[in-house]
C-alpha cells in the first residue's frame, strides 16, 4: 500500500494546473489545431516501461487487465512516498513525468487510422486503467478527507485526466478527419469509463462534443453522440421535462440528440443514439419510433436490445405495444422478425408470468415455469378481441409463440373445466394451439389428438356458447341502448370455436353427423352476426365434403336455412304470398304508403314502415348467405340445380330491386355467380361496367373487382378472335376513367391493381392503357397513393422483362411518353416537382433493354455440354425499333427542343447488338445519317450520343457483313444455326455497306486487325 502523497506530486498539481490554462487559452485562439509532436528530449527509464506497457495493449486485449496493474504501479511509485521497505526503482520521477510519458503515448494515438485495430485496443486500455486507478485513489482517502471535500477529490488519477483531456479537447476540431475521430473516440470512452469529471472539463466536453455531432464524418458523429449519450444521463430529469424547450442547459442537449436520433442520415449514428439515450418518458416515444427506420440493424437493435432492456411492458400503452408487435413480426428483414417473437414469448411472457427470484432478490436467469394465468394475461394485455380478428396480429404473436416455447405446448391442459368458462383469451389459446398442431406436416397431429376434445364435445360446447349469444342478442332487442349487454366477446368466443371446428378432422360419422345438424339449426337464425355466419357456411363446407355430391348437398341445405331465415319476416303476414317474398322492398313500402294515407288510421305508417325495414334486413341477410355460400363452391352453375334456383329466385330480384343495400350486395352474388358460369358472365359484364360508370365509389370499387375476377376467370371474353369491339372498348374505357379517378383515392388504387393484373397475364394488352400506367406513375401528385405508386413501381418493370412482347409495346410507346412529360413539366406550377426527364429517359431505356428479358429468345441464353449457362448474341431489334421511333420522333417539325435533347440523349444509350436483322441495322444507320444532316444536335451531348449509336451501328454492320461470305465458303449443304435467316440477306447487306460507306462516311472502313480478329473468328466456325 503506497504512503502519502509526495511533496513533488504537489508540485506536479500546480505545474499541471498551469500547463492546463495555457493550453486551453492557445485553443481559444487556434481555429483548426493539429497533432503537434512535442520535444521528447532523452530517453529515461520511466519512457521505455511505459512504451513496453502500452505496446504490448495494442498487440492484444487480454492483456489489459495485467498492463493496467504494471502501470498503476508505476504511477504509484511517481506520484505517491514509498512505504518503509519497499524498494524505489523511479525515485528519480515525478508526477509530471509520469503524465507526460502517458500523454505522449496517448498523441501517438491521434495519427492512427479507423481500420487500424490497434488504435482501439488502446483507447480501451486507457479507459481500463483511468477507471482502475480512480477507485483506488478514492480507496485511499480517508473518510474525513471525502466529507470535508465538497468537489471532486484531486487525486493522482484526476489530475492526469485532466492533463489527457487538456490536450485532447483542442484536438476536436483539427482539420484532419482522422485526428477528430481520435481525439472524439478517447474522449467519449473516458467520460463513459469514469464516475465524475471535474466541472471545468464537463462544460468544456460537452460543447465539444455538441460540435462534433454537426461532423461531416460519420464516424466522427458516432462516438461524438456516445459521449453525449453519457452526459445525458447524468442530467436532471427536471431539467429534461420538455427536450424541445428554449433552455440552453440539458434540454438544449437532449433536444439536439433526438434530432440526431430522427435526422442523422448515418444508421450508426442512429443506432448509437438508440442503445446510449437515457431511457425516460420523454425519450421512449422517440426511441420507439425506431421501429420504423429505414436500416434493418437500427429495428433489430431496437427488438433485440432496448426493449428487453426497457423492463415491464406493461408499462407501454396498448396502442405502443400492438404497434410494435406489428411492425416487428411483418418487417421485411427476417432477423427483425425473429428478434419480435423471441421478445414476445421470452420477454413479454416473462413479465406475465412472474420471473425467478435468487436467493439474494436478484431475477434469476432461467425462465419461469409455464404459467396458464401469465399466458392468459400476455393476450389480454395485446387486446386479443381487436387484434385477432382475421389475420390479426395476435394471430402472428402466437404463431412465433408455440415453436419457440416447447415447454408451453406439453404443460397446457385444455380439460372440461378449461372449456366450461371460456374466455377470449382462453379459447385464442386453444385455437392458436390447434392451428400449429394442423400445420407442422403431421408431426404434431397426435399432440392435437391428445389435448384438444373430439368433434360431439366441441359441438356440445359450440352450441352452448352460441344459444348464449343469441339469447344475449334477443335480450338485447327489448333493452334501450343504455341497458343492453356488449357482446363483442360472446362473438369472439364463438368465432374462435368455428375456427378450430373448421381444422377438424370429420372422419368420424358420429361427431359428423352431430356438428351437421348443429351448423344446419345455426345457419337458420336471423340474429346471426355476419362473420359467425361466414365462419358458419365455411366449416359446413368441410362438413359435407369436397366431391361433387357433397358439393351439391352443401347447396341445398345452404337455401334451406335461406327459406327459413326469409320466412321469418312472414309471420305477422299469414295471408302473404310466399312467391312473391323476393320483391322491391321500396315498391312495397310506396304501395303502404299510398294505402295509409287513405286509411283513417295513421299509426299503421309507422308499422309498415318497420315492416318494411325488416323485411329489408332480412333480404341482406339471405343474400349475405348466399354470398357465403357462393365463395364455397367451384362447380358449374348450370350443373347444379340449387345454384340455378337460387339466381332466379334471390339474386336476380336483388339485382333488380330499387333499395342500394340490396342492390349491391345482389350485384356481389351475380359476380360471383359469373365466376361459375362463362355464358352467364358475357352476357352480365356490360351490366357491372355500367354499374362503374353510374355508381358511387363504394360501387364502383365493387364493379372493377368482380369485372376483374370475371376476365380473370374467363380470358376468352376478352382475347377470343370473335369478341365484341365494343365490349373490348368498354372495359378499355372504364380502366381508363378509374386510372384517372385522382378524386376517389382507393377506386384509382384498385383500377390500377386490376389492370396490373390482367396485363400481366395478357387478357388486356393496349398500348393506350400502358402508357396511362406509365404516366400515372409518374405523376408526382401519385405519390399521395401509396397503393397505386407501389403496385406500379412493381408492374412497370417485371411487365417489360417477362415477355417480348410487352418490351415491344413499351418500345413503342417510349416517344409519346416522353413528349407527354415534357408538356406535362412545361404546364407544372413551380412548387411542383417533376420527375427529371433524364430519369424518365434512363427507365424506359432500361424496361426496353433486351438483355434483360426473364424469358429471353432462343439467341440469348443458351446451355454448354457441361451444364454451364452461357450467355450468347441477344437479339437487339427491339432497342432499334426503340430508337427508329425516337430519331423520327426527333426529326419532326412538332419536337420541341427540350424534347429533341431528351430523345437524343436516349439514343445514346441503345445497345446495338451484330445479331440484329440487317434491315433494322441499316434503318437506324440512315435515320441517324439524316439526323446528322440535319444537325438537330445542337450540343455536344446530343451529338455525342449521335456519334456513339453512329459507330455502334457502323461496327455491327461491318460485322454482319464481314461474317457472312465465310458462312457461304463453307457451302449450302452445312448451313450454321442461328444464321441462315441472315445469310440469305448477304448481298443485300453487303449493297447497304457500300452505298452506307459513300454517304458521308457515316459507317467507317475496318482496320487491319478488325479485319483479321473476323477472319479468325470465321475459321473457328
Amino acid at each position: 500500500m503506497p504512503g502519502r502523497v509526495s511533496a513533488r506530486a504537489s508540485a506536479a498539481s500546480r505545474l499541471t494546473s498551469k500547463t492546463s490554462s495555457q493550453t486551453l487559452s492557445s485553443r481559444r485562439t487556434t481555429a483548426s489545431p493539429n497533432v503537434v509532436i512535442p520535444d521528447e528530449g532523452p530517453s529515461t527509464s520511466l519512457r521505455a516501461r511505459i512504451c513496453t506497457i502500452f505496446s504490448g495493449a495494442q498487440g492484444s486485449a487480454a492483456s489489459h487487465r495485467k498492463l493496467a496493474v504494471s502501470l498503476r504501479k508505476i504511477q504509484e511509485t511517481c506520484c505517491y512516498e514509498p512505504a518503509q521497505g519497499r524498494r524505489q526503482d523511479h525515485n528519480d520521477f515525478g508526477e509530471d513525468d509520469f503524465n507526460g510519458e502517458v500523454t505522449r503515448c496517448v498523441i501517438r494515438l491521434m495519427g492512427v487510422k479507423k481500420s487500424e485495430g490497434a488504435g482501439d485496443r488502446i483507447v480501451r486500455f486507457l479507459g481500463l486503467f483511468l477507471r482502475r486507478a480512480s477507485d483506488q485513489d478514492a480507496a485511499l482517502m480517508s473518510g474525513t478527507e471525502a466529507e470535508e471535500t465538497q468537489t471532486l477529490p484531486e487525486t493522482p488519477s484526476t489530475r492526469l485526466t485532466s492533463h489527457i483531456l487538456s490536450i485532447l479537447l483542442p484536438l476536436l476540431g483539427s482539420r484532419e478527419k482522422v485526428v477528430r475521430y481520435r481525439a472524439t473516440q478517447l474522449v467519449a470512452h473516458i467520460i463513459n469509463s469514469l464516475d465524475s469529471v471535474d466541472d471545468e472539463y464537463y462544460h468544456m466536453i460537452r460543447m465539444g462534443l455538441l460540435k462534433r455531432v454537426r461532423d461531416k464524418e460519420s464516424m466522427v458523429r458516432v462516438q461524438a453522440v456516445l459521449g453525449l449519450g453519457r452526459l445525458a444521463g447524468n442530467e436532471g430529469e427536471e431539467d429534461q421535462d420538455d427536450p424541445y424547450s428554449d433552455n440552453d442547459d440539458a434540454s438544449g442537449l437532449m433536444k439536439t440528440l433526438l434530432e440526431a436520433l430522427q435526422n442523422d442520415p448515418s444508421a450508426d449514428v442512429r443506432r448509437s443514439l438508440l442503445l446510449n439515450l437515457p431511457l425516460t418518458p420523454n425519450t421512449l416515444p422517440f426511441l420507439l419510433e425506431r421501429a420504423r427506420d429505414v436500416d434493418p440493424a437500427i429495428r433489430r437493435a431496437l427488438y433485440s436490445r432496448l426493449l428487453p432492456a426497457l423492463g415491464d411492458f406493461r408499462h407501454l400503452s396498448l396502442s405502443m405495444r400492438e404497434k410494435l408487435l406489428r411492425w416487428g413480426l411483418r418487417d421485411r428483414d427476417e432477423n427483425v422478425r425473429k428478434a419480435t417473437g423471441k421478445l414476445f414469448r421470452e420477454r413479454w411472457i416473462e413479465d406475465c408470468a412472474g420471473q425467478l427470484k435468487a436467493e439474494d432478490g436478484t431475477v434469476a436467469e432461467q425462465a419461469a415455469p409455464p404459467s396458464l394465468d401469465g399466458l392468459l394475461e400476455l393476450l389480454e394485455r395485446i387486446d386479443v378481441v381487436n387484434s385477432a380478428v382475421g389475420n390479426g396480429i395476435a394471430s402472428e404473436a402466437m404463431k412465433e409463440f408455440w415453436p419457440g416455447r416447447p415447454d408451453y405446448r406439453n404443460a397446457i391442459s385444455f380439460d372440461d373445466p378449461f372449456w366450461d368458462q371460456l374466455t377470449p383469451e382462453s379459447v385464442f389459446i386453444a385455437r392458436s394451439f390447434n392451428d400449429f398442431c394442423k400445420e407442422q406436416d403431421g408431426k404434431l397431429e397426435s399432440l392435437a389428438e391428445e389435448k384438444m376434445p373430439e368433434v360431439t364435445k366441441l359441438a356440445f360446447f359450440l352450441q352452448r356458447y352460441t344459444n348464449d349469444l343469441i339469447d344475449c342478442v334477443r335480450c338485447n332487442r327489448a333493452l334501450s341502448e343504455g341497458e343492453q349487454e356488449d357482446t363483442v366477446e360472446k362473438e369472439f368466443v364463438v368465432e374462435q370455436l368455428l375456427n378450430i371446428a373448421k381444422a377438424l378432422d370429420y372422419t368420424d360419422e358420429i361427431g359428423r353427423r352431430k356438428m351437421f345438424a348443429l351448423l344446419r339449426e345455426t345457419l337458420a337464425i336471423a340474429e346471426l352476426p355476419e362473420e359467425i355466419t361466414r365462419l358458419v357456411v365455411d366449416v359446413l363446407r368441410g362438413v359435407c365434403g369436397s366431391e361433387a355430391a357433397g358439393e351439391r348437398e352443401f347447396c341445398g341445405i345452404v337455401l334451406e336455412a335461406v327459406a327459413e331465415v326469409h320466412d321469418n319476416v312472414l309471420t305477422d303476414e299469414p295471408k302473404a304470398d310466399v312467391d312473391e317474398s323476393f320483391h322491391s322492398a321500396r315498391s312495397e313500402l310506396s304501395s303502404d304508403s299510398t294505402r295509409t294515407k287513405s286509411g283513417p288510421n295513421a299509426d299503421d305508417s309507422e308499422i309498415d314502415e318497420a315492416k318494411a325495414i325488416k323485411e329489408i334486413m332480412i333480404n341482406m341477410k339471405c343474400l349475405h348467405i348466399a354470398q357465403c355460400m357462393l365463395e364455397n363452391v367451384e362447380g358449374d352453375l348450370q350443373q347444379n340445380v340449387h345454384l340455378v334456383t337460387m339466381l332466379n329466385n334471390l339474386v336476380v330480384p336483388a339485382v333488380r330491386s330499387h333499395e342500394a343495400p340490396i342492390r349491391e350486395r345482389g350485384l356481389l352474388c351475380l359476380g360471383l355467380c359469373c365466376l361459375l358460369d362463362k355464358a352467364l358472365a358475357e352476357e352480365n359484364l356490360t351490366l357491372f361496367l355500367h354499374c362503374f360508370t353510374k355508381g358511387h365509389d363504394a360501387l364502383q370499387v365493387s364493379a372493377l373487382h368482380v369485372v376483374c375476377d370475371i376476365l380473370t376467370t374467363h380470358p376468352d371474353v376478352m382475347t377470343a378472335d370473335n369478341v365484341d369491339p365494343a365490349l373490348q372498348n368498354s372495359v378499355y374505357k372504364t380502366f381508363s376513367k378509374g386510372l384517372k379517378a385522382s378524386h376517389a383515392p382507393e377506386v384509382q388504387s384498385t383500377a390500377t391493381t386490376a389492370l396490373c393484373k390482367l396485363m400481366l397475364t395478357s387478357v388486356i394488352r393496349d398500348g393506350d392503357l400502358l402508357k396511362q400506367l406509365v404516366i400515372l406513375f409518374l405523376d408526382p401528385a401519385i405519390k399521395e397513393n401509396a397503393a397505386v405508386t407501389q403496385a406500379l413501381s412493381y408492374f412497370l418493370p417485371v411487365f417489360s422483362h417477362s415477355k417480348r412482347e410487352n418490351m415491344e409495346m413499351m418500345a413503342a410507346i417510349a416517344a409519346g411518353i416522353v413528349h407527354t412529360q415534357v408538356n406535362l413539366a412545361d404546364e407544372m406550377d413551380e412548387d411542383e416537382e417533376a420527375v427529371a426527364m433524364n430519369v424518365v429517359g434512363n427507365m424506359l431505356v432500361d424496361w426496353t433493354d433486351p438483355r434483360k428479358l426473364i424469358v429471353p429468345g432462343a439467341a440469348s441464353v443458351g446451355w454448354d455440354e457441361a451444364g454451364g449457362k452461357g450467355v450468347t448474341a441477344v437479339d437487339g431489334d427491339i432497342h432499334l425499333a426503340l430508337a427508329d421511333s425516337l430519331l423520327e420522333r426527333a426529326l419532326s417539325h412538332g419536337c420541341s427542343k427540350e424534347e429533341r435533347k431528351v430523345l437524343l440523349t436516349m439514343v445514346g444509350k441503345i445497345y446495338v447488338s451484330p445479331n440484329s436483322s440487317t434491315e433494322k441495322l441499316q434503318g437506324n444507320s440512315d435515320l441517324v445519317a439524316e439526323a446528322i444532316d440535319a444537325k438537330i444536335a445542337t450540343d455536344a451531348t446530343t451529338r455525342n450520343a449521335l456519334n456513339k449509336l453512329c459507330q455502334s451501328l457502323g461496327k455491327a454492320l461491318e460485322n454482319v457483313c464481314s461474317v457472312r461470305p465465310s458462312i457461304e465458303d463453307q457451302g449450302k449443304d452445312q448451313p450454321l444455326a442461328g444464321n441462315e435467316v441472315r445469310s440469305e440477306h448477304g448481298s443485300d447487306a453487303e449493297e447497304s455497306r457500300m452505298e452506307a460507306d459513300e454517304n458521308d462516311g457515316v459507317t467507317q472502313a475496318q482496320d487491319t486487325l478488325l479485319e483479321e480478329l473476323l477472319n479468325d473468328e470465321d475459321e473457328d466456325l
